[in-house]
């Protein structure tokens, strides 16, 4: 392995003394370290890189990880679909709501499509007033404005902005004038029965690019031009300088901003080599080849960036009635809500595995397998109408005899029919803690002590017992004596734990027919944190 920085490596410590376990947020400012730190000795063990540093900390790294590529905050063009309206020709990024709203595997493909193509569109929202504000709230938070929480877009009879007429609007960014500028912009269609009134985009990165590769000096100019954008009206006055085309430290394009209504009087600088920089631009934006069309219809609700994309209207007649509800969010939160859908995925699938793979193995000199006897267990809670939280406990309370090694040891399942306690609801609860709050983990944890406690306390339920779950008891301390009994009945997850376990002696039954780990899927990423 190449050698790494000493600072960098150090103050990238996964430890629980340098980053708090559940933000994983640094507990030490840089300035701590002392000045004349050094690694002591390092070597690689286990997938990891091992470290004793200088000052006597050690510090343990995954290979992986550190193998692991930059990949940015994914604002740049260099994470972008450029695209021209040909590119669609089979149809626009969209979704029905209600599948959007159930599945989040559909959401996470929506928002994927507006981060990477920049728009997207649900189909069959409900034509309510303020129903756009819910859309925006399904992934964010709705960035309120001058123009109230929500704005609608009709004819008014005293228009502050000219998307309150009936006339075309060229592509533009809206807000330009906002510091920041509103990131996401959505509008929810309530009603288009008038003649025209179609709505377009424009890939303003892709006109960018286009610009870039034809006249390279007006790009240029561009990027390095502060313009004025400005709105007044008799209750509001901004202004934000910025250029028309922004870029990051390594040149590529990260953000658009073009209005030719907003753009006020540029004083200084080279005006020409900006005018003809500004002209060529703006023909650009539309060329034909490069213009999206499309008409919304009641129901259908648009999602775009309005830091990449140019939104257009074409002029509409007042022979019928043209209403569209809009409101702005931000890019941060869609991003978020897509990182947490990709991370509770990848969880989910990290589980499912285990199903498939070891859970298909024998469950502890049992009639099922592991698999098997947790997927029991679950249908047994869902039968029993229980919360969600409790069937994902009855699901998950046995995925500890998976793991080979874990901060008790390295034990298995097998260990434990052995003679040897693996201490499985211990280190189960603990893979959990990841991904599920403890009104989950804490049954898991406390299942196999539910086990000891209900054989001291309840006649009859130790007879109940099935040839290996006796001989694990055994094992596992035996029944709790009434101290024990009466210190685990106090605990805050004892009742939980105890039906977990009721469920858990259940699932025991060969070729029983249950729904498999996919059925559970949505449950468990609705608990998910």
């Amino acid at each position: 392995m190449p050698e790494l920085p000493t600072y960098w490596l150090r103050d990238n410590c996964p430890c629980a003394e340098c980053r708090d376990p559940r933000s994983g947020q640094k507990l030490f400012q840089i300035s701590d370290l002392p000045p004349d730190l050094t690694v002591a000795a390092q070597c690689e063990m286990n997938g990891n890189l091992e470290v004793l540093w200088s000052d006597g900390h050690r510090s343990r790294y995954p290979l992986a990880w550190l193998s692991k590529e930059g990949d940015g905050d994914g604002r740049t063009e260099a994470d972008k679909r450029l695209w021209v309206a040909a590119d669609f020709a089979r149809g626009i990024p969209e979704a029905e709501w209600e599948a959007y709203l159930a599945d989040p595997a559909e959401q996470a493909a929506v928002l994927a499509a507006v981060r990477r193509s920049g728009f997207a569109v649900l189909r069959d929202v409900p034509t309510t007033e303020g129903k756009v504000c819910e859309v925006a709230g399904s992934f964010g938070y709705v960035r309120t404005t001058n123009y109230g929480e929500l704005f609608d877009v009709r004819v008014e009879p005293d228009p502050n902005n000219l998307a309150f007429t009936s006339v075309a609007i060229a592509p533009h960014t809206d807000n330009p004038y906002r510091d920041p500028v509103p990131t996401l912009q959505l509008l929810h269609c309530l009603e288009n029965s008038a003649t025209g009134g179609d709505s377009g985009l424009v890939d303003g990165f892709m006109a960018a690019a286009v610009l870039r590769d034809e006249a390279p000096e007006d790009f240029a100019v561009l990027t390095r031009t502060p313009v004025p954008f400005v709105f007044r009206d008799r209750r509001t006055e901004l202004r934000a300088d910025r250029p028309l085309i922004d870029v990051d430290a390594l040149g590529r394009i990260r953000e658009v901003r073009f209005n030719n209504r907003s753009i006020g009087t540029l004083r200084g600088g080279d005006r020409d080599a900006f005018y003809t920089a500004y002209r060529r631009f703006a023909a650009i934006t539309l060329r034909p080849e490069l213009q999206l069309t499309f008409r919304l219809s009641p129901g259908d609700c648009l999602v775009f960036d309005n830091t990449r994309l140019l939104h257009a209207r074409t002029a509409f007649q007042q022979d019928g009635h043209r209403h569209l509800q809009g409101c702005y969010a931000d890019l941060d939160s869609l991003a978020s809500t897509l990182a947490v859908l990709h991370r509770r995925t990848a969880a989910l699938d990290a589980i499912a595995e285990l199903f498939a793979g070891e859970g298909a193995g024998e469950y502890l000199g049992e009639a099922v397998t592991m698999a098997e006897h947790m997927l029991q267990a679950a249908a047994a809670a869902e039968a029993a109408q229980a919360p969600t939280h409790l069937i994902a406990a009855a699901l998950l309370h046995d995925v500890g005899h998976f793991f080979y090694e874990h901060s008790h040891g390295t034990l298995h399942g097998r260990d434990l029919m052995q003679g040897q306690d693996n201490r499985h609801s211990d280190s189960g609860a603990e893979w959990l803690a990841q991904w599920f709050g403890p009104e989950v983990t804490e049954p898991v944890r406390l299942h196999v002590a539910a086990k000891r406690y209900l054989c001291a306390v309840e006649p009859g339920y130790r007879e109940q017992l099935s040839e290996a779950s006796e001989y694990t008891l055994k094992v596992q301390g035996g029944p709790m004596d009434d101290a024990q009994a009466a210190a685990f009945a106090a605990l805050p997850g004892a009742v939980d734990a105890v039906a977990v376990r009721r469920w858990d002696e259940q699932a025991k039954v060969a070729g029983a027919s249950v729904p498999d780990f996919e059925h559970y899927r949505p449950l468990l990423a609705a608990l998910m944190k």
